[in-house]
Parts: structure tokens; C-alpha cells; sequence
């Protein structure tokens, strides 16, 4: 069977729907598929669908009038996006920017579709709003992250997640900068001191983790 002709089954939230409203997305959906970089949504631009992910990664980033930039969370296959949500919900622009990390490929459906489920299906406002509700719990613990917790610790923490269990990562200090919210140098400085302990190697464009027991220590460490 074409995973694409059934994608409401890949959200469990949605293949629990009555019949009639799997049809309703089911025929108006589109399938949507973008390369990898492409900017999926940014600042000033108002959603006129709500997407579903069916493969690949988003990357949702705020960047500030000076130019500094923060990831924010990211959108894995299977999910839906909150800040789409809350802009259709609330009819206002976006606010942030979604990058595609990996080749993409989405379920598309239009806003008049959304704003009719929302009305009229209990069990469709019930997958949007528990959906809203955990990226909302996630997004505090971010802000948590960046306000209260030390630098190496997310360093740590955030090399691990990024290694996705392997022991090179693909990425740059600027990068990592984006994903820690905070200035280039600062992170410069760390991964330094990482590399001083003997934790990792640092090359152009990659981070090479050397003693994954010592970061792990120290990314529970507030734990």
C-alpha cells in the first residue's frame, strides 16, 4: 500500500478519526515534497495550511532584529507543527522561520479544512490542542535550558543529541551557536575546553566525540 494515499494512519491521533473525516483529509490533502535547506516558512508570511510531516526533519528557528538565532525545537516525521497551529488558530504571521533540514515530505492541508475540524470534530481538537500542549511543555523546559542552566552542560547535552548515537557530528561552531542560543565565541571556548579534557576533536565542519561516558556525566549533571 502507498504510505501516501493513507497518511492519516502514520498520526495516531488521527487514524482514531470517524471515517468521514479521514476522507475530508484524505481527498483535500496534498502532498508537498522540498529539498533539503529550503525555507518552509519565515517572519511575515501567513500559513494557508496546516502540514503534517511524513519524512524527514524541520528545523524551527527564531531570529532576533541583531541577527541572533536560536533553535527553538524541530519537527520529526510524524508530527505537526505547533507554531502553524497557533498561527492558524490565532490568524496571525509567523513569527519564527522553518528550515528543512533533510529532504521533506509533508501532508498539506488548506486552513478552511483546519478551521472546519477544529469546529466540528471533538477527537481532531483533541490531536491539535494535545499536540499544542506538549510542544508548549517543551518549548519552557528550552527557556529553562537557556536561562538557568550552564553553558557546558548544554554543550554536552546537545552534542550527544546531535551525535544520534554515532561518534561524528556534522556541524559548525556557528551552528552550534544556533542550537544553544548563544554567541559563537562562547561556544568556541567550550568545545576548546572539551578538547583540552581529551571529550572530543574538533575539524573543519565536524566534532569528533571521544569519551561520550565523560560528556554524558556532565549533561545529567543537573539531573
Amino acid at each position: 500500500m502507498d504510505q501516501t494515499h493513507e497518511w492519516v494512519e502514520r498520526f495516531p491521533g488521527l487514524s482514531r478519526l470517524a471515517p468521514p473525516i479521514k476522507e475530508k483529509l484524505l481527498s483535500q490533502s496534498s502532498i508537498v515534497e522540498v529539498p533539503r535547506g529550503t525555507m518552509i516558512f519565515g517572519p511575515g508570511r501567513s500559513p494557508e495550511n496546516m502540514m503534517f510531516l511524513l519524512d524527514g526533519t524541520v528545523r524551527v528557528q527564531q531570529v532576533s532584529d541583531t541577527g541572533h538565532e536560536i533553535v527553538l525545537y524541530r519537527i520529526n516525521a510524524g508530527e505537526s507543527c505547533v507554531l502553524t497551529t497557533a498561527c492558524l488558530l490565532a490568524f496571525e504571521d509567523y513569527s519564527a522561520e522553518g528550515i528543512a533540514e533533510t529532504p521533506v515530505r509533508a501532508a498539506a492541508i488548506p486552513r478552511a479544512l483546519f478551521d472546519t475540524l477544529v469546529e466540528q470534530s471533538k477527537p481532531f481538537r483533541d490531536f491539535v490542542f494535545a499536540a499544542f500542549s506538549k510542544r508548549i511543555t517543551d518549548l519552557f523546559l528550552m527557556i529553562d535550558e537557556v536561562a538557568f542552566q550552564r553553558l557546558d552542560v548544554r554543550t554536552a547535552d546537545r552534542l550527544l543529541l546531535l551525535s544520534n548515537g554515532d561518534d561524528v557530528i556534522k556541524t559548525t561552531h556557528q551552528k552550534l551557536s544556533v542550537e544553544l542560543g548563544t554567541a559563537r565565541e562562547v561556544v568556541s571556548r567550550q568545545l576548546q575546553e572539551f578538547q583540552r579534557r581529551g571529550w572530543i576533536e574538533q575539524a573543519r565542519g565536524s566534532v569528533t566525540l571521544l569519551d561520550r561516558t565523560q560528556l554524558e556525566k556532565l549533561a545529567h549533571h543537573n539531573r
